[in-house]
């Protein structure tokens, strides 16, 4: 596989908080063999909030999806069963001391692009929050 191809990979995982760490290794396993070590740090980050946040907020099952675009692009993206938006994300400088919150900011200050989407997974409703960080 040359380094420029395109790939996808889903974790599908229960709802449970030690899921963020499998996820998180995986993340950073998947990173790795495909030669983006660059990217593990701020990408293993950016996936627990998302996974973690999906956990948390849902009672349902969740996935992590991690892809390479053809545009060289890594995109993140954690579903959920619960199809509403996520809450906006807050300034890092709101909730800088603060436990919860901070999530979807980090998201908002470490990817190049994130967002959501409404989908349809495992015969659920749900959604996808993702993000997308360049390969460089």
């Amino acid at each position: 596989m040359s380094e420029n191809e395109s790939w996808d990979y889903t974790l599908y995982i229960p709802n449970d908080l030690r899921a963020v760490i499998v996820c998180r290794r995986t993340l950073r396993l998947i990173l790795t063999l495909h030669g983006l070590i660059g990217l593990v740090d701020t990408a293993e980050l950016l996936a627990a909030e998302l996974v973690s946040n999906a956990v948390r907020h849902t009672k349902g099952p969740a996935a992590l999806r991690v892809r390479r675009t053809p545009e060289g692009m890594v995109w993140i993206a954690a579903w959920d069963t619960d199809p509403a938006p996520p809450d906006p994300p807050r300034l890092l400088e709101q909730v800088a001391e603060l436990e919860d919150g901070r999530g979807l900011g980090l998201v908002k200050a470490c990817a190049e692009y994130w967002g959501w989407q409404p989908t349809a997974r495992f015969g659920n409703r749900g959604k996808y929050v993702w993000c997308e960080l360049g390969v460089a």
